[in-house]
């Protein structure tokens, strides 16, 4: 039988086109999607792809925790067996006593000792106390090498208050007043105040005491008095 040829129902293609596509088919394939992606990169499409992805993504990590090593029992106290030794005690010795035999007892007489105390010494006797002070004398005037000079305080000025104040002056060996005491207001705290600080601050002439001087008391009045 002679082979007839069916005629095939798919074009061919001109054989300058076959070999353009085999030469250019892989540049325009790239060139294709180039433009493919340009375009989805200028419509916002790869934008919008990344925008529905997940943007954070957490992880936990699940370790197995060991299992609780057993505590160790402790052991059990062992018990010993107490042993009780017993104890002999040894028989008591009588104990035999010899009477003592009678010996003749001699006296010897001794010589008297000397006796080598040393001899009593007396006691230093005890120094004599001094003598106390004398009290001082009280004197009925006094001479002045600085007489007191009173302030005469201003309110009293101003009231118009004038007296006298008595005081007892205990005057030292230097003419110094060394104890002021206030025999007799004169009726104005203030004005005692005064008189008491001039006269610690005057100075007395001493006593003289068998031409030495001494201590003395003294009476000092001081005078307030309104010149008008």
């Amino acid at each position: 039988m002679n082979a007839t040829s069916i005629p095939s129902s798919v074009p061919r293609l001109p054989l300058f086109l076959s070999q353009a596509l085999k030469k250019y088919g892989p540049l325009i394939v790239i060139v294709v999607l180039h433009i493919g992606l340009f375009y989805a990169l200028r419509s916002g499409l790869v934008h919008q792809v990344t925008k529905s992805l997940p943007t954070e993504i957490f992880a936990s990590f699940i370790t197995e925790q060991a299992a609780p090593e057993p505590k160790p029992q402790p052991a059990e106290p062992k018990t010993v067996p107490v042993v009780k030794k017993q104890v002999t005690r040894p028989t008591p010795r009588p104990v035999v006593t010899e009477a003592p035999s009678p010996q003749a007892i001699t006296e010897t007489a001794t010589p008297p000792q000397e006796s080598k105390e040393p001899p009593a010494v007396a006691a230093p006797s005890a120094p004599a106390a001094p003598a106390a002070p004398a009290t001082p004398k009280m004197i009925s005037g006094v001479s002045y090498i600085n007489a007191p000079r009173p302030v005469y305080p201003p309110l009293d000025a101003r009231m118009g208050n004038e007296g006298t104040v008595t005081l007892r002056v205990l005057i030292n060996e230097k003419g110094r007043a060394e104890r002021v005491e206030v025999q007799k207001s004169s009726g104005s705290l203030r004005m005692d105040d005064a008189a008491r600080d001039a006269v610690m601050r005057a100075l007395f002439k001493p006593y003289l005491e068998d031409g030495r001087p001494a201590p003395a008391f003294a009476i000092v009045p001081i005078n307030f008095t309104l010149n008008r």
